[in-house]
């Protein structure tokens, strides 16, 4: 994580420095040969607050490039106070909470080497008004020493040592089996080579299944694609007792009670391979059992979504000792980065949803053997199809004096996309005591609803519902579709710090990996068969009784389904 200091003095010129190149969505490192103590800053960033009066100020910022040229820039800081910037010039500048970000202009994004920019904001605070104690630009944490552009740079992350972001600086791992997969299928090899993540979803995996690569042959492979610069590799730990208790497509192979056999046969494993002193020059992400500790908020009685199975599990407790012992075994490798998830804003973006599952994941990241700083961040959207921009239309619009929450897509939800939401929940999980820096992943492997029939501006305002409904990207029948989903497109492609408070865009749920078989299907697996990925269904309280919009002939839940992998590639957005 990043350090922070204190720092006072309204009047104090900060004066950063970077160690890596300034270049937005590349690898950042230092010229090749040139000993890192001995390399000249990449840049400097002057903070200054120009003016203050009781409850506002003025501040400019320039940065200078003294590294390679780049042909655009983000910078990014947050405020130790209240502080709220409320316009600005020459920059685009936002703001999530305490964190800001100021992206170039089209006029000023090119910065040569020794080129500089500048931009200035007025803002509001009260209290103290502290000069921000650390900065990043494109990713790279600037250094917190301000003796001035001078000093020493400090010296990259060596092994063993935790960077903020795990993406930034970073190539990310191509599986080649799934890679081979969708190279096999016609237009596949437009996207074969962008990084998915490894499904550890049953304790064969770890030594392969079927003949197919184990944890250390990923591993292995993951150097070899490393090279002399930075990777991070990307693994599903994903085999909770009892595991989804509200789905049954991927229901799991332990059953509610075997915590046991999931701490010694499951876990203990893969964190002794993981810890490997071999891969400890790796950045090693864990994305942790998907789909799990919302369904004890969800799921469970008096709620008319209950389930008998997701009770059972409330009761024994066994998902939060499984993501406890998780969090506590992988969290002690030092280059390993925990995530939790979070689901998605259409399952927990409601006041009744959002609050109690943020308390249930400190509760859980506290308990068991966990502490919050085994914590690196959350991910949402993991095998989930919610937008991650809706446009057209905003959580406070309203249309002939009914707001947008009372339409029946939004249906009173605090959230109308992904980024917003997990924007909000980070900023929630943040008050409650986890990290300042604490970063978020959104999955966009299945969420681009491109194609003819993306809106390309707001819906007629008739009436809120055809609003809604006419700008929506969300082509999906109800928010609570979740299986293969007919119209479906690519999302972003993976890339890091492409937010405020985002780590990275990432492709978790690797696109052609079936979400459930649409009919019952004998297997080993301990996966069943779940209505829900039937195109036939008319619904439960889940999806509020709609049809699933599932396609048709899919097979179980992880094995290849080439009819998604087409739907995904025609409805890419971004388009291929």
């Amino acid at each position: 994580m990043s350090r922070t200091g204190n720092r006072s003095g309204v009047a104090l010129l900060a004066a950063l420095t970077l160690t890596g190149a300034a270049c937005a969505g590349t690898a950042l490192a230092l010229p090749s040969g040139a000993p890192a103590a001995a390399a000249a800053p990449a840049c400097t960033v002057d903070y200054k607050v120009q003016n203050q009066w009781d409850s506002g100020f003025t501040s400019a910022v320039t940065v200078t490039n003294n590294g390679a040229a780049v042909s655009s820039w983000n910078l990014t800081w947050s405020y130790a106070g209240n502080q709220k910037i409320s316009s600005g010039w020459n920059a685009e500048l936002t703001q999530s909470g305490a964190a800001v970000t100021a992206k170039n202009m089209s006029y000023n994004g090119s910065l040569p080497t020794g080129g500089s920019t500048s931009f200035g904001f007025n803002a509001t605070y009260s209290g103290t008004n502290a000069v921000p104690a650390t900065f990043k630009l494109n990713g790279v944490t600037c250094n917190e020493d301000t003796g001035g552009p001078t000093d020493p740079p400090t010296d990259p992350p060596g092994p063993g040592e935790r960077v903020d972001n795990p993406y930034a600086g970073a190539k990310m791992y191509v599986n080649p089996e799934w890679s081979a997969k969708a190279a096999a299928e016609p237009g596949g090899t437009a996207i074969a080579n962008q990084p998915t993540a490894v499904w550890l979803d049953r304790i064969a995996a770890i030594n392969g299944v079927n003949g197919g690569m184990s944890l250390r042959d990923h591993l292995d492979k993951a150097l070899e694609q490393k090279g002399s610069g930075e990777l991070t590799v990307q693994f599903v730990v994903y085999n909770l007792p009892g595991r989804d208790c509200a789905a049954l497509a991927s229901n799991g192979e332990l059953g509610p009670t075997e915590i046991d056999k999931y701490k010694t046969q499951y876990i203990d494993p893969i964190a002794a391979t993981l810890g490997d002193a071999k891969y400890a020059g790796l950045r090693i992400v864990t994305t942790i059992e998907i789909d799990s500790l919302p369904n004890l908020v969800t799921n469970v009685t008096p709620r008319p979504t209950a389930t008998p199975n997701c009770d059972v599990m409330k009761e024994n407790g066994n998902y939060q000792k499984g993501v406890g012992y998780a969090l506590d075994k992988l969290g002690a490798i030092p280059n390993v980065y925990n995530y939790i998830d979070a689901g998605h804003h259409g399952w927990l973006g409601w006041d009744s949803n959002f609050g109690p599952s943020a308390e249930l994941f400190k509760t859980t990241a506290t308990s068991n053997g966990a502490q919050l700083s085994d914590v690196h961040g959350f991910i949402v959207n993991t095998a989930n199809y919610s937008a991650l921009k809706e446009d057209h239309f905003k959580i406070g619009d309203s249309v002939n004096g009914v707001s947008v929450r009372q339409s029946k897509w939004v249906d009173w939800n605090q959230y109308t996309d992904e980024l917003s939401y997990a924007q909000g929940m980070r900023a929630k999980l943040v008050s409650l005591g986890f990290d300042p820096n604490l970063g978020m992943l959104i999955d966009t492997s299945r969420n681009g609803w491109g194609g003819p029939n993306r809106p390309t501006g707001p819906g007629a305002q008739t009436s809120v519902d055809t609003y809604v409904d006419g700008g929506r990207y969300d082509r999906r029948i109800h928010l609570g579709n979740w299986c293969n989903q007919s119209g479906a497109g690519l999302g972003e492609r993976p890339q890091a710090n492409p937010e405020p408070g985002i780590d990275a865009y990432v492709w978790i749920k690797p696109p052609g990996e079936s979400d459930g078989a649409s009919r019952p299907i004998d297997n080993d697996e301990g996966k069943g068969f779940d209505r829900m990925c039937d195109p036939t269904y008319e619904g439960n309280p889940r999806n509020n009784n709609h049809m699933s919009g599932a396609l048709p002939d899919s097979p179980l839940a992880g094995h290849w389904f080439p009819a998604q992998f087409q739907e995904l590639l025609k409805n890419a957005y971004p388009a291929l």
